[in-house]
């Protein structure tokens, strides 16, 4: 029978973005080389109807242009250049005494290589899902639709006619899908689940309310999606839910210390900014 080591996904938190800059190709294709078992992303969407796999609401800290996504149209965001800000600093190995933020000194910009697209220009999911498709084995997909945003509901109506292109939209089972939505809004999974009953669906908490402390969750969603911080503080939750047959997914777990007790806790998936490091820890790097 496997060992919790042996069954836990890992999965890459916006790419291998302890390494990459975030969000953009290059580090979903460094993951996936990593051989990371899925992709952690986050979308928006544009003024022209775009998904774009954006973290915050306004580009201002990814890259170096301003403003809201929403507001901006796709053309505006691939004039801009999403990844020298990362170059920065540079993000130490794992090990005994190696921080998350670990930096050493970069030479100045005049000396350093000429950053190619893949790591500086915006990413559309559509690209992303084409990268996912081409990758000669599976890659699940956990896609954040972040909410409060002036497009409401269209997020998701974009999303389900994305997934739908790639023939991901309604699969047989939840168990056979590739692809789970992921959000902190229970209105946006319940517009997911309303167009795709059987597509999974991840509760993100940053922490567990008093409805849903004995596992379970809001009607129709199987995965809980807490912090690992709200594990730290209360491991028994993880049993909870699976006892309510429900599955747990973790984020965002990047301290060996976290990896372990996910795996002493049986958690059905992490979510991570290191996949090569988590995997080797894990005895399948």
């Amino acid at each position: 029978m496997p060992t919790p080591r042996e069954t836990l996904k890992v999965i890459a938190h916006r790419g291998a973005s302890a390494d990459v800059p975030e969000h953009t190709l290059a580090a979903y294709r460094k993951a996936i080389e990593d051989g990371a078992d899925g992709l952690e992303c986050d979308v928006r969407l544009t003024s022209d109807g775009h998904l774009v796999c954006v973290h915050d609401r306004r580009v201002n800290r990814t890259s170096n242009g301003r403003g809201a996504v929403s507001a901006l149209e796709l053309a505006d965001l691939a004039g801009l250049d999403f990844g020298s800000w990362k170059d920065t600093t540079r993000v130490g190995p794992v090990g005994p005494g190696a921080g998350l933020d670990t930096a050493v000194p970069v030479p100045p910009v005049s000396e350093r290589p000429q950053w190619d697209a893949e790591r500086t220009s915006v990413l559309t999911l559509e690209r992303l899902l084409e990268l996912v498709s081409d990758a000669g084995r599976r890659v699940e997909l956990a896609i954040e639709t972040k909410h409060p945003t002036r497009w409401a509901g269209q997020v998701e109506e974009r999303l389900m006619t994305l997934l739908d292109r790639f023939g991901l939209a309604a699969p047989a089972s939840a168990a056979e899908s590739p692809v789970r939505v992921m959000s902190f809004s229970a209105r946006s999974l319940h517009r997911v689940r309303a167009a795709s009953p059987h597509l999974p669906t991840v509760q993100l908490m940053q922490f567990v309310g008093v409805r849903h402390r004995d596992g379970r969750l809001p009607p129709g969603v199987g995965i809980s999606g807490p912090s690992i911080r709200i594990l730290r503080g209360h491991p028994s939750y993880v049993e909870q839910v699976h006892r309510a047959g429900n599955r747990v997914h973790v984020w965002t777990v990047d301290d060996p210390a976290d990896v372990a007790l996910c795996a002493d806790l049986g958690v059905d998936a992490v979510i991570t900014n290191r996949p090569r490091a988590v995997l080797e820890q894990l005895g399948r790097g």
